[in-house]
């Protein structure tokens, strides 16, 4: 048996109850012998009733931190996978392929983290509880997660996930490759496969979509076009997902639970028209959600984005997330170079030449200065 291994975490400031009568000052004036027993002084340090430290014991079992969360032992717990998360409570499916509403322990959900909340759809987490209720004792370790940026935390909008399927639409609305460029940086990031897809190409001329769709091509990504009404690409869709969990993102409107319900019409998914007053989608898909299909994996289904910003990126790391960027990079004259206004710049020079796409330069330049998406991303 593992020896049980001891950790110093942090809480939230609001993890305690307030500590100190409010009312003290006019009960010492009231009754004085009342108040002869009450201490006089507070002493904080790291082991007192005020600290926002405690001392957890985890089993060493290979296990340790979930990013910043601790990972407690869990005496006869089952293991799950999170299919959803509304709140404090989480839908969890165990091994056996039973559905168990579960809640989170105290520790997990008071623990100070970065995170804006810590529980995430494709968490695999241990369950203690019968019947068709729980509580979650512990989060596994993630293994690939697509995060973003929300007011200063993060976000992990979908974890342990194989492949991201990134649906941008050709009409109706507007095609967004801004944004595209942003979540394929935070898929490279977190080493999840980014695959694109153009949706509602009934729209438009298929040809209008070959310059955008060559550029991402010749990079290496898979680039399907698709288009729910007609049935194309749907088949090579099928091929791309079969066997694997997927997650399906992009903004609000371009289709995305209309492509998951031509690609597996049992899945019934709400679905609804683009707003006629600003040709922008409306939100049917309110939190990320797994859900299995026909071809042996799994689909998470994700709310739609207008804004997205890549969690923590660091301005030197932005060129490698950028394939067509990268290798050029390399000759320029400065190894700290910004692609911006510096002398000798090969990124420059190929943009200049016509050998680099300068939309792919600018969107490196805005992500690399840590500018909010622009009006075209949104």
């Amino acid at each position: 048996m593992a020896k049980p291994r001891k950790q110093r975490v942090e809480f939230r400031k609001n993890r305690s109850t307030r500590r100190r009568d409010g009312d003290l000052t006019r009960a010492l004036g009231a009754d004085l012998d009342a108040t002869a027993d009450r201490a006089t002084s507070e002493r904080i340090s790291g082991k007192g009733d005020l600290t926002r430290k405690r001392t957890v014991v985890a089993p060493d079992d290979g296990g340790g931190d979930v990013d910043g969360l601790p990972v407690a032992a869990g005496e006869a717990a089952w293991r799950g996978r999170v299919l959803n998360v509304h709140g404090l409570e989480s839908h969890v499916q165990a091994e056996d392929g039973r559905m168990v509403r579960c809640t989170m322990r105290r520790l997990l959900r008071t623990v100070a983290t970065d995170q804006r909340h810590p529980l995430a759809a494709g968490d695999w987490v241990r369950v203690r509880g019968v019947g068709d209720e729980g509580t979650i004792q512990s989060i596994e370790p993630r293994q690939r997660s697509l995060c973003r940026d929300s007011r200063g935390r993060r976000h992990v909008i979908v974890a342990n996930v194989d492949q991201v399927v990134i649906v941008g639409s050709a009409a109706q609305p507007d095609l967004k490759p801004g944004l595209i460029d942003r979540l394929i940086v935070a898929a490279e990031s977190a080493g999840i496969r980014p695959l694109i897809c153009l949706n509602k190409v009934d729209l438009v001329e298929p040809a209008a979509l070959v310059p955008l769709a060559g550029v991402f091509a010749r990079m290496g990504y898979p680039v399907v076009l698709c288009s729910t009404v007609t049935g194309m690409g749907v088949a090579r869709l099928q091929a791309e997902l079969r066997g694997r969990v997927t997650a399906v993102v992009g903004q609000s409107g371009v289709g995305k639970s209309s492509l998951l319900n031509a690609l597996d019409p049992a899945l019934d998914l709400r679905v609804a028209e683009v707003s006629r007053d600003n040709d922008k989608g409306r939100h049917t898909t309110t939190t990320a959600r797994l859900l299995p299909h026909r071809l042996g994996g799994w689909f998470v289904d994700t709310p739609g984005v207008r804004q997205f910003q890549p969690w923590q990126l660091v301005p030197a790391e932005v060129p490698s997330a950028f394939r067509d960027l990268r290798p050029i990079a390399n000759l320029c004259r400065f190894p700290d170079c910004t692609h911006d206004h510096e002398a000798g710049c090969a990124v420059k020079d190929a943009v200049a030449d016509g050998l680099l796409d300068v939309r792919r330069w600018e969107s490196c330049r805005q992500l690399a200065a840590g500018d909010a998406p622009r009006e075209e991303d949104e």
